[in-house]
């Protein structure tokens, strides 16, 4: 018997109509534990270098983590994963929700679709039953529209549905899936679905999960509720509030942007309005936010409330959190209620909170500077909220210079030419950032932004704080009862770390530092999605409930499955180190790893160098970033290396030259 996990996935072939329950190897799920991990162990192995985003032989995998389903507190997410039309990467983005516990419930640990349909279908799963079904009537729908649709032609008012809008349909790089009360949006992976001719995946399941030690699992799990109790009483003194409660930044929930607004840019990521922030726009905008608030609500088996249902005059109630609050009205240069009101239109449309107010952004700073003129923008509206309006519908109808747009900023500027590139800025490996200026480089962020193959620093970030407490008295106290760092000398690099002012480099004492504080936040993160918690109650927020020392415990006492904090620590390594194998297969190199240029007001090229050198070492890479064959070894991975050497890339000697390959080119 197979304990947390079904032991099954859902094989479907779009092209063909071909549908297989596939039993799994119990092997992948010790060596890789389930979610992002055996995802990545799929890609690797069905997905050579050599298939395009935009390919029938391109998978897309949704897939449930290995605790999803179980009582395990926030345990919900969905982790999709495919080859990114805009990065040429590997994509994997996260959803919460109900959607993987309905799944599991109805039997499977994945969906992994392959191939093109012919026709717009969805895909119907109730347990045994799964069918492929048209779609046609649902096509230009929205994707929360859909999802409503399909419930009531299916009569299963219960059923949870992941579905694509107008912009998945056309192939917007950045088109997300959405699922209600949450997307997966970063990456383009709502392209790649709507690619495939998939407008949703609907699911109902009334199964049971199997648990290895059913007693000790739910005694752990009543250890968590007790922690969270505990911390929404007694918050942490002298950190902002969007780190005081546990959960996702609390948007919904606690008022906090003045915060956000002062720290994070406007436009197209450039400006910093100091001086923005009044008591009368404090006073407007918490009425706003208070007006179309109609309640907080949380994913399955969660109690963070750290989203909310939005109504406002005139428009479907829809759902939302996290900063997508703020990205549509800073952008604009607008307010609260432009905000929210184009962000219900864009979820419909189904594309990403983070990319598209950029682009966005983007395009009328070309055409302020008459890169782009009015040739380009025909009739479109002189109000700053109708240029936006107009823009993001031509966007995804892909009609006249939203065609372009909706590529990305990177590709966008590399077809208009004259002189874009310079403003396509915010990118790293070609993904949209968040709008975030700092005056003085940071060497753990800088590894962060540089290294992480989520591409998203709010995927990485977390257990470490962003800054030190001004007395050694309140870091003594922090540290007293810190115990989820995996070993005391974290706690001694918060003693140590000072407030020392603008000219101090670096930050931290030594580079080595660096490097493992970013090894331990990206651990926690990359374990997270392979159990599918969510990362507001792990690897997140300051002192969470989950960590590696109670990890081991929920997976021995869930799976049945003996790991301790080494085993799960080389387990994460493992995989972690895979995407990055398939990155390097697809093309990624050291080059591509930097922040934007202007991302620090003031930069230190030796420091970053050094930085990079350490870190690379740190893991078990090349200079240029590659695995070597000795720490491919160690992990188990003889099989990547294997095919590494036997594609030039890596060498007994020298690293390989870097060649061009297909994340140099735009994607058909």
């Amino acid at each position: 018997m197979r304990y947390a996990e079904t032991g099954f996935n859902l094989e479907v072939d779009l092209t063909r109509g071909n549908i297989e329950r596939v039993e799994t190897d119990p092997r992948d799920t010790e060596l890789y534990l389930g979610g992002l991990g055996t995802n990545a162990k799929i890609l690797w192995d069905r997905v050579p270098p050599e298939v395009e985003p935009f390919s029938p032989d391109n998978l897309l995998i949704f897939a449930a983590g290995l605790l999803c389903g179980t009582p395990a507190t926030g345990c919900n997410r969905t982790i999709v994963s495919t080859i990114s039309p805009q990065t040429r990467l590997m994509a994997f983005s996260m959803m919460g929700g109900f959607w993987a516990p309905e799944l599991k419930y109805a039997g499977y640990d994945k969906v992994i679709l392959r191939g093109k349909s012919p026709d717009l279908v969805y895909l119907w799963i109730h347990n045994d039953h799964v069918e492929i079904r048209d779609a046609s009537h649902l096509q230009g729908k929205g994707a929360i529209e859909t999802a409503e649709l399909i419930r009531q032609e299916l009569g299963e008012p219960k059923a949870q549905v992941a579905a694509i809008g107008l912009a998945g349909e056309n192939r917007v790089y950045y088109a997300s899936i959405e699922q209600g009360r949450s997307s997966a949006s970063r990456g383009g992976i709502g392209a790649v679905m709507g690619d495939k001719g998939l407008k949703a995946i609907a699911v109902r399941g009334t199964k049971d999960i199997h648990i290895a030690r059913p007693a000790e699992f739910i005694a752990l799990c009543n250890e968590v509720l007790e922690y969270i109790k505990f911390r929404e009483e007694n918050p942490i003194p002298g950190v902002m509030p969007i780190l005081a409660g546990l959960g996702s930044p609390q948007e919904m929930q606690v008022h906090d942007e003045k915060w956000h607004t002062e720290n994070f840019m406007w436009g197209n990521s450039r400006v910093r309005r100091r001086d923005f922030w009044t008591e009368q726009v404090d006073q407007e905008w918490t009425k706003t936010m208070e007006t179309a608030r109609t309640r907080l609500i949380s994913c399955y088996n969660c109690p963070m409330k750290c989203g909310a249902t939005i109504s406002i005059p005139g428009l479907p109630t829809y759902m939302m959190k996290c900063f997508t609050k703020l990205t549509y009205t800073m952008a604009a240069m607008s307010d609260l209620d432009f905000g929210l009101r184009i962000a219900q239109r864009a979820t419909e449309y189904g594309v990403d909170g983070y990319s598209t107010p950029q682009v966005m952004a983007f395009a009328l700073e070309l055409y302020e500077t008459g890169i782009l003129t009015d040739q380009d923008f025909p009739e479109m509206p002189s109000d700053n909220a109708g240029r936006f309006y107009w823009l993001l519908d031509r966007i995804v109808r892909r009609e006249g210079i939203g065609d372009a747009l909706a590529n990305g900023t990177y590709w966008a500027a590399q077809k208009i030419g004259n002189g874009a590139e310079a403003y396509a800025h915010n990118n790293i490996k070609k993904l949209e950032q968040l709008p975030l200026k700092l005056s003085m480089l940071n060497p753990i962020y800088f590894l962060m932004y540089a290294t992480g193959e989520k591409i998203n620093i709010t995927q990485i970030e977390g257990q470490f704080p962003q800054a030190p407490w001004p007395t050694r008295e309140e870091r003594e106290a922090f540290v007293k009862d810190w115990f989820q760092v995996p070993d005391d000398r974290f706690k001694q690099y918060l003693l140590d770390w000072e407030l020392r002012g603008e000219n101090s480099i670096p930050y931290y004492p030594t580079v080595q530092m660096c490097c493992d504080i970013v090894d331990w936040q990206e651990r926690m993160h990359y374990i997270d999605d392979a159990l599918g918690m969510c990362a507001g109650l792990s690897s997140f927020p300051l002192k969470p409930p989950y960590h590696i020392h109670n990890y081991p415990k929920f997976i021995s006492s869930g799976a049945g499955i003996d790991m301790d904090e080494a085993k799960l620590t080389q387990a994460a390594r493992r995989y972690r180190t895979l995407v990055r194998a398939i990155n390097i297969r697809r093309g990624m190199r050291r080059k591509d790893e930097k922040p934007p240029e202007d991302h620090w007001k003031k930069r230190f090229p030796e420091l970053e160098k050094e930085l990079l050198d350490a870190y690379y070492q740190f893991k078990g890479w090349n200079s240029e970033g590659i695995p070597t064959q000795e720490s491919l070894h160690e992990l188990g991975l003889d099989y990547v290396s294997q095919d590494l050497i036997q594609r030039g890339i890596l060498t007994d000697s020298e690293d390989a030259p870097s060649k061009e390959t297909s994340a140099e080119k735009e994607p058909g």
